[in-house]
């Protein structure tokens, strides 16, 4: 059946089952948000029916702590697993250095902090998403209701001494209504084009008042694993040094892809 899928579909599928490979029985895993992250919750569901995979799943948002209860994956807080083995999440960007953009779908303030509740930080993502700068994907900063278009202009105040292409922020919308996160916040949107110091840009949003979060994830991520449409996964592992590539070979997983597919 992975005939039926598309080729941006294929690479996101083979990137989530690699990742499957740093998931054992007996851990806490930190499940993320997005089109990939919902491919790995599929795989390790079809793990837990088939081949009796016992994990306490922590998710970093509303869809996907649905998304792994159907697929019958025991489902905890974090607050219950206080720390975990892993976590394994998509990301709209990365770089060389794995420094990430993340935050596209809204949920990147619990992503952030499922993730440095981990051992390890495994990123699952297709080619299209590396880069060699970070910036080209607008960076989500969630902000409180609360003041918000002040909030809004002290952010572009600070962008005029960043070491940034460019300055436009927007409020991300949903419909006519601002975007609301499942902290009850908003998101205003960077459109930087290149961010040429992620680490220090992180630092000062994080101080502005009425900021919660930024979608920038730096010193975080372990792994990224890329999936691509011939079902080759390429493997970079930041803390080993090393960089590999393992083809995945293409066959029927009926049960993952009659679930993706219907």
């Amino acid at each position: 059946m992975t005939n039926d899928l598309s080729p941006i579909d294929m690479a996101k599928y083979a990137a989530a089952k690699q990742a499957t490979e740093y998931v054992e029985s007996g851990m806490k895993v930190g499940l993320g948000t997005g089109s990939t992250a919902a491919w790995l919750v599929r795989c390790l569901g079809q793990m837990v029916r088939d081949e009796g995979l016992s994990i306490k799943g922590v998710p970093t948002s509303t869809r996907t702590a649905k998304l792994a209860r159907d697929a019958g994956i025991d489902v905890i807080s974090l607050d219950d697993a206080k720390w975990l083995d892993v976590t394994i999440d998509g990301a709209d960007e990365f770089d060389p250095d794995l420094q990430l953009i993340k935050g596209g779908g809204g949920a990147h303030l619990q992503e952030k902090i499922v993730a440095t509740a981990s051992d390890r930080m495994i990123v699952i993502t297709d080619a299209s998403k590396k880069v060699e700068t970070l910036g080209n994907f607008p960076l989500p900063v969630e902000v409180l209701r609360f003041g918000m278009k002040t909030t809004q202009a002290l952010i572009e105040e600070t962008l005029v001494g960043m070491d940034v292409l460019g300055r436009e922020t927007s409020v991300r919308l949903n419909g006519n209504l601002p975007f609301m996160t499942d902290e009850g916040n908003h998101i205003i949107d960077l459109h930087l084009k290149q961010i040429n110091k992620p680490r220090q840009l992180s630092l000062v949003l994080n101080q502005i008042p009425g900021v919660v979060e930024n979608g920038l994830f730096i010193d975080i991520c372990d792994v990224v694993i890329v999936g691509h449409e011939d079902g080759k996964v390429d493997v970079h592992d930041i803390t080993s040094g090393t960089d590999s590539e393992i083809r995945y070979d293409k066959h029927d997983d009926d049960n993952v892809f009659r679930d993706m597919l219907d």
